[in-house]
């Protein structure tokens, strides 16, 4: 008898592309597993990252804006939400394997830190190489379900190390280098289309975008509604992407410039704006002393039967992976009762 899963492979064959990945063709995962008779090996992976805690911990995690005063802010979360929502309309237009890109991109941010990337560069003081793509990648082979990790296919978690610049593929224990699949590149470009656009959004709810005079192309982008300027970005690439003469995401000139300028700006104006770039430096000093409280006695965090120095983590290591596993709240909670003096009474006045 036909399982469901059989008949979602074979609709896989016959309305993908001939260059999209295929659940059928998974290289696997790190520990064999049997089947499931419903879901696709990437269906399966998807679901594995939205039930698991480092997913629900995205909610309590800085985008750009710390403990912002109004709801409607973009987190970790919600960014990520955002990336898959764009990241599959490019997918679903060009035919790719939407199962892999979702479940890619739920999981390409598991591994940030809280305070965004103030809080990544405070854990590279202690560990230089700290990378949030690794950390990510981490997360899901060794973190998440107490240590057990979530076992993910080598294509998921391939789109998760190759999400951002600068980092190359995984290299496979035997047989020849993978350069990647065209899904692992919609999440890449849907990531940058979304904190482009988004923290653009934010910065002029924030009032910030008043204080700086953008780049004539950002400026008309801007312009724009929010919704238009994801369709224009998302239109673009489909219109300039022709996968049966040439097998990768092709960006037009303007699309590729405007992403470059604004993404400039919002380092040069946004990311280094003093409203924001204060509260982000406390931030730093709020991780870098709790790092430097857990390395001097890290029993009590660190030392339960089971726990990484049980199972014979490095210090240094099992200490990044307690602080980048944190929300901003619990950061905070951890510093007031760590490193926050506390007013006491001897007795009565």
């Amino acid at each position: 008898m036909t399982t469901i899963r059989e008949r979602e492979q074979d609709l896989e064959r016959t309305l993908l592309h001939p260059l999209a990945a295929r659940a059928e063709r998974t290289r696997g995962r790190g520990r064999p597993e049997e089947p499931d008779p419903i879901r696709t090996a990437f269906q399966r992976d998807r679901d594995r990252v939205l039930h698991s805690k480092p997913f629900r911990r995205l909610k309590g995690k800085t985008q750009v804006f710390l403990s912002p005063e109004g709801d409607h802010y973009r987190t970790r979360m919600t960014h990520t939400l955002e990336v898959s929502q764009i990241a599959r309309t490019v997918a679903r237009a060009l035919r790719l394997n939407e199962d892999l890109v979702e479940a890619t991109a739920l999981a390409h941010d598991l591994g940030h830190t809280p305070f965004g990337h103030a809080g990544e560069a405070a854990l590279r003081r202690f560990v230089p190489d700290f990378h949030h793509a690794r950390q990510s990648l981490r997360v899901v082979d060794l973190l998440a379900l107490s240590g057990r990790g979530l076992n993910l296919t080598a294509e998921v978690r391939e789109g998760i190390l190759r999400h951002t610049k600068g980092l190359g593929p995984i290299l496979p224990p035997d047989g020849p280098v993978d350069h990647g699949s065209l899904e692992a590149e919609v999440v890449r470009v849907a990531d940058l289309v979304a904190y482009v656009n988004h923290d653009l959004d934010d910065a002029s709810r924030a009032g910030l975008l008043a204080d700086s005079t953008p780049p004539e192309a950002v400026a008309e982008h801007l312009r724009r509604s929010y919704g238009d300027r994801i369709g224009f970005c998302v239109c673009s690439i489909l219109e300039t992407t022709d996968l049966d003469r040439a097998p990768h995401l092709a960006l037009p000139e303007p699309l590729e410039r405007l992403l470059e300028e604004s993404r400039s700006f919002l380092y040069a104006n946004i990311y280094r704006h003093p409203l924001v770039a204060v509260e982000l430096s406390k931030a730093r000093g709020v991780l870098c002393a709790l790092w430097e409280r857990v390395e001097a006695d890290p029993g009590p965090f660190l030392g339960d039967p089971g726990g990484p120095l049980d199972r014979g983590i490095p210090l240094r290591t099992a200490i990044a992976d307690f602080l980048a596993g944190m929300t901003d709240a619990f950061a905070l909670t951890l510093f007031d009762r760590l490193v926050v003096p506390k007013r006491w009474y001897a007795g009565p006045w």
